[in-house]
């Protein structure tokens, strides 16, 4: 296409957008990722995986702790157009002004819902059917600029963050095919969002990981898929933290009135809570490494039986 992109991005999921730019013959002059971090119990100092790809494809990056300390340097790129997609900061207004297509963002969740950093756990958590890809022009103030193109993408009962989370990626991969270039063609109709209607999804703190038993079970069930794959739901059981890495739910009355092991069926260690049951399939107690349910059960499970979780 001959159109000069900055592609601004992060973690994994936006990694799809930069291949999907880089397939349809965008020329890519220039990546905008964050800086290396510490990873692990070693510490070990670990790129971004929008770097890792960016590097394979030998495409310039660049990790500024602070995006407005390197505005002179992405001016010196010339660049038609910038997009971003998870990339971790909020642009300044001097940023947005320089290319002559402007700054387009790939979000996702189907904006004016869930604006910012944890839209696919939160549509997860508040049992959506549905959430999707939406391409904005980018603004000042987080995730509200004007959006001309969304997709959607349905969301089943037992999907989980990180089910819905691949099949975003894919769309996010199709959305750059298919719409970005209506920006480019001078045929995107930029429809202003409805402030009535915003809701935010701001990150996952330490707080929102420990699972609230107080809920119905369908609740605490979407808490819970919605942590999956990370950073993972959790409860506390005779002081130590046992985090839930599969599950199900099943709805039905019984006399328990606290959050209670009952017993082992199939393949699962049964929770009784306030109107049903949880089938936990996969869990790691602190301390110890994931395993299945029927491994647990016929190691200490057994002896869980009977007793409460703490709520």
């Amino acid at each position: 296409m001959g159109v000069r992109v900055i592609f601004m991005g992060t973690p994994v999921f936006a990694t799809a957008v930069l291949k999907s730019l880089v397939e349809q013959n965008y020329d890519v002059v220039a990546v905008v990722t964050q800086p290396d971090k510490p990873i692990g119990r070693q510490q070990v100092l670990t790129p971004t995986p929008v770097k890792v790809l960016a590097q394979s494809m030998k495409i310039p990056v660049l990790q500024p702790l602070k995006i407005k300390e390197c505005i002179d340097e992405l001016r010196s790129f010339s660049a038609d157009l910038i997009v971003t997609c998870a990339y971790g900061q909020m642009l300044p207004q001097r940023l947005l002004e320089i290319p002559v297509f402007g700054c387009i963002n790939v979000h996702a969740s189907l904006l004016p819902k869930y604006r910012g950093g944890a839209p696919i756990h939160k549509a997860v958590i508040e049992g959506e059917s549905k959430t999707g890809i939406s391409l904005m022009k980018m603004a000042v103030k987080m995730d509200a600029g004007p959006v001309f193109a969304q997709r959607e993408v349905p969301i089943g009962s037992d999907d989980t963050t990180e089910t819905v989370h691949d099949l975003l990626m894919e769309c996010a991969a199709l959305c750059i095919r298919e719409d970005l270039k209506k920006v480019i063609d001078g045929q995107a109709v930029f429809i202003e969002q409805d402030e009535s209607k915003v809701t935010y999804a701001y990150n996952i703190s330490s707080q929102d990981e420990k699972i609230d038993f107080t809920k119905q079970g369908r609740v605490i069930y979407n808490q819970i898929r919605g942590l999956i794959s990370w950073p993972v739901g959790h409860f506390m059981i005779e002081g130590k933290k046992c985090k839930v890495h599969q599950v199900r739910f099943f709805e039905g009355k019984h006399d328990f009135v606290k959050p209670t092991f009952v017993g082992f069926e199939k393949d699962a260690m049964v929770l009784a809570v306030n109107d049903g049951w949880l089938h936990i399939v996969s869990l790691q107690l602190e301390g110890k490494k994931k395993t299945t349910a029927t491994e647990f059960y016929n190691g200490i499970g057994k002896m869980w039986i009977g007793k409460e979780v703490d709520v």
